[in-house]
């Protein structure tokens, strides 16, 4: 049983059916989560938005994780135990992607969720079931013609190679929620189309010495 001691909990948008086919979305927020699941498959895809920034899990005390209004709502959501009774095989979800914006807030959401999984449910890692979803940066219309970029080197490129082809709009997304429905599909939900990355443990090892070594004193609870 999951208190509500920290403020609202995350509502999770549930799949229709579980088990190997089945993904969790995690997304920034309620307006992030209402669009990908406007998006997604409802048959097999699931979206649990993260309420603000969430905990560093880190060095946080367990009761503490578990009282968590997102971190509550995803250990109940997968299923397969906490600690040392995580057990791949029983998760709800195939697969879990994180999925945040491309901007240094959402990438620093990303990886504090990957600290939870790392303290917490490094099962997950090891059977490679946590993916990262790149989210696209922006857009450049040129000629009728829409082109995605994934990084502002990449927006700036193609901006570059369509001048001269007529009436031509740059836009920089602001968020998931700024995004056309199909956009998203194509992105960041379609297993087809989408981009994405397997995270291991050894991958979140190597963040957080990258961090510690930034800061001697290594990552503060609730940071």
């Amino acid at each position: 049983m999951f208190h509500d001691r920290y403020g609202a909990r995350a509502k999770l948008d549930d799949s229709a059916d579980h088990g190997p086919g089945a993904e969790l979305f995690l997304v920034e927020g309620d307006s992030a989560a209402a669009a990908v699941s406007g998006a997604r498959d409802a048959r097999r895809q699931a979206v649990l938005p993260m309420q603000g920034k969430p905990l560093n899990a880190t060095r946080a005390p367990r009761g503490k994780v578990l009282e968590h209004p997102f971190f509550g709502p995803l250990v109940e959501a997968l299923g397969v135990g906490f600690e040392g009774q995580c057990e791949p095989r029983r998760c709800r979800y195939g697969r879990v992607l994180v999925l945040t914006d491309p901007d240094a807030d959402g990438i620093h959401c990303g990886f504090l969720v990957l600290l939870f999984f790392h303290r917490f449910m490094r099962p997950l890692l090891d059977a490679g079931r946590v993916e990262i979803v790149r989210a696209p940066w922006g857009e450049v219309v040129a000629a009728g013609e829409l082109m995605l970029a994934f990084s502002e080197p990449e927006l700036t490129a193609l901006a570059d190679r369509s001048r001269g082809r007529g009436e031509m709009t740059v836009r920089r997304y602001r968020g998931l929620a700024a995004l056309d429905a199909d956009v998203i599909r194509e992105t960041c939900v379609d297993p087809a189309t989408r981009r994405t990355a397997g995270v291991s443990t050894a991958d979140v090892a190597a963040m957080i010495e990258v961090i510690e070594a930034l800061e001697p004193e290594g990552p503060r609870a609730g940071a």
